[in-house]
């Protein structure tokens, strides 16, 4: 199980986190197989921490993670809408502690 911002529980959705990861990856270089590999590592992840239920804060910061190693571009479109960036000055920190 998935435990959302708001608290609330859902079951754990495959086809949502490749469906949100194929969208920060949409016209990029980054093939379909590549996105699935990342998925797969992501699961492979939380079935490791043997947790009948995860925060989808965790899942979003392994996503991050994997972005970050895939593509520049995909990493900050992620970021953007997981982050609910207010303003630019929030949006160009996240920037400048991806180029360190």
């Amino acid at each position: 199980m998935v435990i959302k911002k708001d608290g609330r529980r859902e079951a754990f959705d495959r086809e949502k986190l490749m469906s949100g990861i194929l969208v920060a990856c949409e016209k990029r270089p980054i093939s379909v197989k590549r996105v699935e590999r990342l998925v797969d590592d992501i699961e492979r992840s939380l079935e490791k921490k043997h947790e009948k239920e995860i925060a989808s804060n965790q899942i979003g910061e392994l996503v991050m993670k994997g972005l970050h190693s895939i593509d520049e571009i995909a990493y900050v479109r992620f970021a953007s809408v997981y982050r609910q960036f207010r303003d630019v000055g929030q949006f160009m920190k996240e920037l400048k502690t991806f180029l360190k």
